[in-house]
């Protein structure tokens, strides 16, 4: 038997470079979306940021209302919602509107906001963040099952607050926790059994602290009588690939230096490593793949190992390459790397194999059918229509035909 598919996805930030059209740029996002849709990829988070002139989506629940409408199969989630910029209530009508709207495609991931200029624009202390998203997080997964929540807060209020409409996924909307290299998502998740989002799992922070943020959350689940699910864990890390490694490093030219400055200069995110080569650094250290379907499969097939296993494996989405090669990156991903973890092509391998195997067999078995017509045909009107070459590939000689 065929054990669960491991499935494949997008983190989009995004990450657009100031230089360009911001309009054109998001309209790019949805057009990602809608090619990930078409060639098979389970899911698309889409990131909330409100600052720092990148990350240009501000509300994700407005992208996913229109990538759903443009999309078939693909799953969107929010990546994330970040909890202590919201009042409880209206972000949980708007994910259980959308809910219904996608027929249960949506998915609903937190995170205490990861821009601490985000935080400062709305007078949030960044101290503050992580304990106000937990406390909101308490509400939503309740709110989200469709319970009765009344509580009182320093800077929010429920009065007996309930959804009006019954969630359309049962008990709820799938709900994630975003992660990176402190225990706070980890601890989330456990508390109330809810999927992991280890953020940037390929560098090496991140990628020292998967098995710990794992072992975290199982703790807290089994404290509070639930369990984790490793279906429900997404690992994230940045990729580019190419038919050839020389090609992706071409491509990867176009803007892989804007997305470095950005991370080591206006962000708080220390994900670049550093070093006089980032680039080499960040191939060198497995933050990133900068290479062939065959580099990405290897990469991912070392977190396996690596995690014990979880349940989807998400590209961190961003602009290395113009946009045809980066469509050709997401399309090789697809056919080639995918595949191999999906067991797509094992009873294909296993069919050829078995064919290959009685191949002698089965061809003697055909040409003793063809034969036999032949020689009935023969029997029959005799040999005249009968070309002698296809006689004798069959084993046979027809006679010549008739002088006339």
């Amino acid at each position: 038997m065929f054990g669960p598919r491991l499935r494949f996805g997008a983190f989009i930030a995004p990450f657009h470079p100031v230089d360009e059209n911001p309009t054109l740029a998001i309209q790019r996002d949805l057009e990602l979306v809608q090619h990930m849709d078409d060639l098979g990829f389970e899911e698309a988070w889409i990131g909330e940021h409100h600052s720092a002139g990148y990350e240009l989506i501000a509300s994700p629940e407005l992208f996913i209302a229109a990538a759903a409408e443009r999309t078939k199969h693909i799953r969107l989630g929010t990546g994330v919602s970040s909890l202590p910029y919201h009042h409880p209530m209206m972000l949980a009508d708007r994910i259980n509107q959308l809910d219904h709207m996608t027929r249960g495609r949506v998915m609903f991931g937190v995170g205490p906001g990861a821009l601490v200029s985000d935080a400062m624009m709305m007078g949030i202390p960044p101290a503050a963040q992580r304990d106000r998203m937990d406390e909101a997080l308490d509400c939503l997964v309740r709110l989200m099952r469709g319970e009765e929540v009344t509580h009182k807060s320093d800077w929010f209020e429920l009065n007996q607050a309930r959804l009006q409409m019954t969630p359309y996924s049962r008990p709820s909307v799938e709900m994630a926790v975003a992660s990176q290299v402190s225990p706070t998502g980890a601890r989330a998740a456990g508390r109330h059994g809810l999927g992991l989002l280890s953020i940037g799992a390929t560098g090496q922070a991140g990628f020292n602290a998967l098995a710990s943020n794992w072992h975290i959350a199982c703790d807290l689940a089994a404290d509070h009588g639930k369990t984790m699910d490793r279906q429900s864990w997404r690992l994230v890390g940045p990729m580019h690939i190419a038919p050839t490694r020389e090609q992706a490093m071409e491509d990867v030219k176009f803007g892989l230096e804007k997305w470095i400055y950005y991370f080591k200069e206006i962000a708080n995110l220390p994900i670049v490593p550093e070093g006089p080569d980032p680039v080499k650094a960040m191939i060198d250290t497995g933050l990133a793949v900068i290479g062939t379907p065959e580099d990405a499969a290897a990469r991912i097939q070392q977190l396996v190992d690596e995690s014990g296993g979880f349940g989807a494996f998400l590209l961190m989405d961003h602009n290395w390459a113009p946009w045809a090669q980066k469509k050709q990156s997401y399309e090789l991903f697809a056919r080639y790397v995918a595949p191999q973890f999906q067991q797509l092509n094992d009873n294909r391998t296993a069919s050829i194999a078995w064919v290959g195997a009685h191949k002698p067999e089965f061809t003697a078995q055909v040409m003793g059918a063809m034969g036999a017509r032949i020689a009935q045909h023969i029997a029959e009107k005799g040999a005249a229509d009968i070309r002698p070459e296809f006689a004798a590939m069959l084993g046979g000689a027809a006679p010549p035909p008739k002088a006339d």
